[in-house]
């Protein structure tokens, strides 16, 4: 099949661009390219697609606009030039995409946003609206407020989410390098370009670690991790070098560039991957031999296979659920609190009532609530 056949029809597309793209090496923004960024986007939306930017930047825009040669060392100064930067940067890509008719709206998220149930489709109904308005949502991590999370790359895997978020067709990820090669094209010149991806998995994630960029985006591991989440939600991803955002087009109209990780033929269910990649864990749940394998089966957890907890969970809360050597098996939303589940590990459910005084629901986590992991 051609690319073009691979991509199917596109009409929702995220495009992520880094540090490397839109800075120089200086650390300071550059201009020119990010105007070519902002020209090839519009042009897009000109013809009906919509799009989303995840961009980082803020750092580099704050540095140029406090007139600082070297970027910030500490968190406190980097917040300091990230909150400063976030006002200019967001100003810059206002004024730009004002020149081609284009309105833009900004969000900024954290894993909170991302990890809370209700924020996170409180974020995804903002952003829907915000396309049914016809403008283009412009997405960044706050890095103002957050502690660990101002490193580069991190928006890989934002950029993934938010094409989970809003059920993008394609993300594209704009890096220093033109995709996956079989080794580290900066230091072997017979390096091959890995075009097309079915499928991710050990040797893939192995190859990863070793070609990615120059500029400490930790390789491309952090874009391996992005394609999984982007994938597994019915996503297609591609990355391709930013030095010329002009391609943008090309690789729409389904060119041959860049490294394109094909979305699971798995129908991943928006809540169920949810829970696996963006739901923030608040306990462990220990379980036995039996209710391990019940799991695998895809069977709901009950009290009678519970060994032990760990946290102070409530109902509706995210857990984690594990054998008794530490493996996660599944994550889930329980229906019953920590110090309820106290009182009926290992215990049938028919005596949920006399023991609790009532029982709202069978099973402690229900399948329906429950991700299993690699099932």
């Amino acid at each position: 099949m051609t690319r073009k056949e691979l991509l199917g029809d596109i009409k929702r597309i995220v495009i992520k661009v880094g540090t490397s793209t839109l800075a120089h090496s200086t650390g300071l923004l550059n201009l020119e390219r990010i105007e070519k960024l902002v020209r090839s986007i519009s042009d897009l939306h000109n013809k009906g697609y919509e799009v989303i930017l995840v961009t980082s930047g803020a750092i580099g825009a704050g540095m140029g606009k406090l007139n600082l040669k070297e970027r910030p060392k500490n968190i406190p100064q980097k917040q300091a030039v990230a909150a400063v930067g976030q006002v200019t940067l967001i100003h810059l890509y206002q004024k730009i995409f004002a020149e081609y008719g284009k309105i833009v709206g900004q969000l900024l998220l954290t894993k909170d946003d991302i990890s809370d149930r209700h924020r996170y489709l409180n974020g995804r109904n903002t952003t829907f609206a915000l396309l049914e308005q016809g403008a283009i949502p412009i997405v960044n991590e706050n890095d103002a407020v957050v502690v660990d999370e101002i490193k580069v790359g991190e928006n890989d895997s934002l950029s993934a989410f938010v094409s989970s978020l809003i059920d993008a067709d394609l993300l594209i990820i704009f890096s220093d390098i033109d995709g996956l090669y079989d080794a580290n094209p900066h230091t072997n010149p017979n390096a091959k370009l890995i075009s097309l991806i079915e499928t991710i998995d050990d040797s893939i994630r192995a190859v990863a670690g070793d070609a990615g960029s120059k500029l400490g985006t930790g390789g491309m591991a952090t874009k391996i991790k992005a394609a999984e989440i982007a994938t597994e939600s019915g996503t297609n991803m591609i990355i391709a070098h930013g030095e010329n955002p002009n391609i943008l087009s090309s690789i729409v109209n389904g060119e041959e560039i860049g490294s394109l990780f094909l979305k699971s033929k798995k129908n991943v269910k928006a809540k169920k991957h949810w829970l696996k990649y963006s739901s923030k864990k608040i306990g462990n749940i220990f379980v036995d031999e039996g209710a391990e394998k019940a799991l695998l089966k895809h069977k709901s957890l009950l009290a009678k296979g519970i060994v032990k907890i760990d946290g102070k969970f409530e109902k509706g809360d995210v857990v984690s659920i594990k054998n008794l050597e530490n493996k996660e098996l599944a994550v889930g939303i329980t229906s019953y609190s920590y110090n309820e589940v106290e009182k009926i590990i290992g215990k049938h459910t028919k005596e949920f009532e006399k023991i609790l005084g009532y029982k709202d629901y069978d099973e402690v986590i229900h399948i329906n609530n429950m991700e299993i992991i690699g099932g």
